[in-house]
Order: C-alpha cells, then structure tokens, then sequence
C-alpha cells in the first residue's frame, strides 16, 4: 500500500492526509495494530499519556489492555494544520473514548487529543492525551468530581 498516492493533489493534501490519519486511527482501535503498521514509519515514536514512549502500534494496544476491559475512540474532529505539505504535516484528533474499566464499569464521554506528524506518507509521531487519569483519581477517592456536561459513567 502506497499511502502518499492516496493524498493525491496539492489542493488534496489536508483531506489527504486526515484520512490517512484517520484509518490509522481507526485500525488502531479495532485493536488491529498489524494493518495499522501500514501507516507508519520505521522510526515512529509514540507518547502515550503519562509520556510512556513506543515505537509500534501494537504497544499501544497492549497498553490499552492494562487500562480497559476494552477502549474505542469516537472521532469529533480531525484537523491538518495550515502549511501541510506532502513532505510534512501535523495533524490533531479530537473526540471522546468509551468502553469499560478492567472491573467491568462502562464509561463514555472521556475526552482525548491525539497529535500526528506525517512526514512523506507516513506517521513519524503520535502524542496521546486522555482524561482517563483524572477519572481514575474520583474513583479511587483521590480527587473530587468536577461538575461535567459530559455524558461520564463511572
């Protein structure tokens, strides 16, 4: 698969690229990190909440099983940043998580920020970010719960 063909022309290259970042995204959360690795390149660095560093889609989903029962993104919005070139792009996701903690308990409405660098076709960073840390805090009793609009299940 040659993912920079599918970026297409100079005035394709936002959308180009957000789908690219998007089916990465999405193979990422079935968890199917094998067709994922489709989209990245040999030196990705990933840094998971916490700053935890990888290097393969498949750490994330072995992480990602130490924390959840099981975790899927629900995308809201997917914007390249003004100046994206075919050579480099930055890329940031926003939406929220849902799922269930390793005890069984359903969640949703978690927000998350996900930033991409696409340099050449191919994914060369990922930050995660997540408000599953404070979540875990109120239920662990260490933080108070902060009055919400968001749709939280804990």
């Amino acid at each position: 698969m040659e993912n920079t063909a599918s970026i297409g022309k100079p005035e394709d290259i936002g959308p180009g690229i957000a789908r690219l970042v998007e089916e990465y995204l999405r193979l990422l959360m079935i968890p199917d990190p094998e067709r994922a690795s489709a989209y990245i390149a040999p030196d990705l660095l990933i840094r998971f909440t916490g700053g935890r560093p990888m290097r393969a889609p498949r750490e994330c989903a072995a992480f990602n099983a130490t924390r959840y029962a099981w975790v899927k993104k629900n995308f809201e919005r997917t914007d390249v940043v003004c100046g994206a070139s075919a050579d480099e792009a930055v890329v940031f996701m926003t939406g929220t998580l849902y799922g269930e903690w390793k005890d069984g308990t359903a969640f949703s409405g978690n927000r998350y920020v996900d930033r991409y660098v696409v340099k050449h076709g191919r994914i060369v960073q990922m930050d995660v970010w997540n408000d599953s840390a404070e979540w875990l805090l109120v239920r662990a009793g260490l933080a108070e719960a902060w009055p919400s609009t968001m749709g939280q299940a804990q």
